[in-house]
């Protein structure tokens, strides 16, 4: 299969004629050639169509290969060099790295550190978006191990001989290649589209929006409503797995519709999921925004929802990933253009505080925040050294930033409090405003030192927030977050409409801090998540009764019925501040008691048998996960997401209308 494979790449690829013949006369050991191969070129260009012919050429000379996308590379060098380990270790090796405009962070450590310790006979190949830093090639040491290619349209001629290839009726190629030009990207879905797909001439007339055009003559008719709600899923999700389809499509079978994705000529097969071409997927996104708008936020929400519920679930090692996914879907939002960096430059990766980095950490506290806050820094690194994160650069590995996240249990100890005026302030705002109960915590987003961009929106702080959020959706019994910043005024703005300016302004040696907050048994992490990421406001705290909104009564049902087996973080869970709870003699154990019975009402509906039955195997059972449920109820995984999704919705309403009307 292989070979037929690369026999249809060879029949089907056409140009880059020097970069094929280059790259052989490499193979074959010839002692001229490049060791470096450095491809790039904006997208839909043709990179990857060339690196995969060339992969093609190295493993029919037997080579072994080693292919990594930069899209999914790892910021930590060391699990880079794991990845490409034959690199080093096996004579003849040839590694590809495609995207490599994702990695870039990683360009200098490649050259000084990792490539000259490449095996005997190595080749390595990198493609991306970006031309590589002008001192790889002026470097003498450098000037003839490296070729660098900037990949430009296809000539008339060798756009026309794809099109012949694919065999689009003669009489249509004119008229392709007037809407395609020399695009690659175009030429190759045009060709994909074949002459069943050029039937009407409107389709390939020029407008401005070729590509969007091109992917409707493309697709065509979908063939379900089901094959268009997973377009509309892989448009959004940075990555689409067959288990995110299940996940936010429960109705639906997903294997089919994913393998459907798959075959569409647009899509990547990457190690997370399907992942569209950059181009592709804007334009997909684009036209679904126009012709479903609706559709197409709903579809947004359900995804955001489903990273919110792994967010929460999920094994400590995905949760950054997770959090990552969820900024993508609104990386276009004003509140995160306007608190995160988005940049790439000088790539930082963070790992804990070890015992050898302290002087350096001191050092940086001192420099930028003077010596009473470096001492603060060396009490709580004493107290809560688990709580600070070290940043490295990728390219050097040199120590540039670190962050500390505390987590202060109440009550507050003393101590701390007598030690860091701001810890003092963070709880005496709690006192003032609504005290924190035994069993519950606060945490701070206490230091933020990078000298070099000291807090100003850079990838450090982008990190240690993306942390700090993640954190706070994962930790029982969180009452409130702070966040500490220097600059007040400038960051009053910036967290404007996302965190509370409590006013407070404590001095620590010759400089003053602005303390900013938000108390999460008023707005589940989740709600406040999908305020900072979306265009609406933060909701004020409804009159009344009860502090939370409808919103906010769902997610602590949800909340409450997460806890139900950890008794302490039950006991501060949101719903105990409501009207529901108001009149409770004994509010835990008899909250418990309305929540089963509750469930168990849900019976009485047809509709909600299955509803109560997923419920009370997936909370209140003991199941583990809740894959372990749909075990227990004999039930596919995505049947039983389906009646829990049901059985949450009857029961937040069945709860919200006794909130609102009679809570007994």
């Amino acid at each position: 299969m292989g070979e037929r494979l690369s026999r249809a790449r060879v029949q089907a690829f056409v140009g880059r004629d020097e970069e094929l013949g280059r790259f052989a006369a490499a193979l074959a050991g010839d002692p001229q050639a490049p060791f470096a191969f450095y491809v790039y070129g904006p997208g839909g260009i043709g990179k990857s169509t060339l690196l995969r012919r060339l992969a093609d050429h190295a493993r029919a000379a037997g080579r072994l290969l080693v292919e990594l996308d930069g899209r999914f590379v790892s910021r930590d060098p060391a699990d880079f060099e794991r990845a490409a380990g034959p690199f080093l270790d096996v004579p003849g090796t040839v590694l590809f790295v495609d995207s490599f405009e994702h990695c870039q962070w990683l360009e200098s450590w490649l050259w000084h550190h990792f490539l000259p310790r490449a095996a005997d006979d190595t080749l390595v190949v990198l493609g991306g978006r970006r031309a590589p830093q002008p001192q790889w090639a002026a470097d003498p040491a450098w000037s003839r191990l490296l070729h660098v290619s900037e990949l430009g349209p296809f000539s008339s001629e060798q756009a026309r001989s794809l099109l012949v290839a694919a065999e689009i009726r003669p009489e249509l190629r004119d008229r392709v290649l007037r809407f395609a030009g020399g695009n690659p990207l175009a030429l190759s879905l045009a060709a994909a589209a074949g002459s069943a797909g050029c039937g009407r001439e409107e389709i390939w007339a020029p407008t401005a929006d070729v590509l969007r055009t091109l992917l409707a003559g493309l697709i065509g008719e979908v063939p379900t409503a089901a094959h268009r709600r997973a377009l509309e899923v892989a448009a959004q999700a940075h990555s689409t797995s067959e288990e995110l389809l299940a996940a936010v499509l429960p109705g639906e079978d997903a294997h089919p519709l994913f393998a459907w994705l798959r075959e569409l000529p647009f899509m990547e097969s990457t190690l997370r999921g399907l992942h569209p071409h950059d181009a592709a997927r804007e334009t997909l996104a684009a036209d679904l925004r126009w012709r479903a708008p609706n559709a197409f936020e709903s579809m947004r929400q359900r995804l955001a929802d489903e990273y919110l519920r792994i967010l929460r679930e999920a094994p400590e090692e995905r949760v950054w990933t997770v959090t990552d996914d969820l900024f993508y879907l609104f990386r276009e939002g004003e509140r995160l253009a306007r608190l995160r960096s988005w940049s790439r430059e000088d790539e930082v990766h963070d790992r804990p505080l070890h015992p050898e980095d302290i002087d350096v950490v001191l050092r940086m506290a001192a420099e930028t925040e003077g010596p009473a806050s470096a001492e603060l820094v060396r009490y709580w690194a004493q107290a809560q050294p688990e709580a600070f994160s070290v940043y490295r650069l990728v390219s050097t590995g040199r120590i540039v930033a670190f962050t500390a996240r505390l987590v202060l249990p109440s009550p507050p100890d003393p101590r701390d409090v007598a030690t860091d005026p701001v810890v003092a302030a963070a709880w005496e705002y709690t006192r003032a405003t609504a005290p924190v109960s035994p069993g519950e915590h606060i945490g701070v987003s206490r230091f933020s030192v990078y000298p070099e961009q000291y807090q100003v929106p850079s990838r450090v702080i982008d990190l240690s927030s993306s942390r700090a959020q993640a954190e706070a959706a994962r930790a029982r019994g969180r009452a409130y977050g702070f966040a500490v910043f220097r600059d007040a005024e400038t960051w009053a703005e910036r967290v404007r409409g996302t965190l509370q300016d409590t006013g407070a302004r404590p001095r620590v040696g010759e400089y003053t801090y602005g303390l900013f907050g938000v108390d999460w048994r008023r707005l589940p992490v989740e709600a406040w998540l999908m305020h900072f990421i979306s265009a609406t406001e933060m909701p004020a705290a409804p009159a009344g009764p009860s502090p939370l909104s409808r919103a906010a009564f769902d997610q602590a049902v949800r909340e409450a019925l997460a806890h139900w087996r950890d008794a302490v973080a039950f006991a501060a869970c949101a719903l105990l501040r409501t009207r529901l709870a108001a009149d409770l003699g004994e509010p835990v154990g008899e909250l418990r008691a309305l929540l089963r019975g509750a469930v168990d009402e849900l019976a009485g509906d047809p509709r909600g048998v299955r509803a109560r039955d997923a419920l009370a195997a997936g909370y209140l059972s003991g199941a583990p996960t809740q894959e372990a449920a749909a075990r227990r109820l004999g039930l596919p995984y995505g049947t039983y997401r389906r009646h829990l999704r049901q059985g949450l919705d009857l029961l937040c309403e069945a709860l919200w209308e006794r909130e609102l009307h009679d809570p007994r």
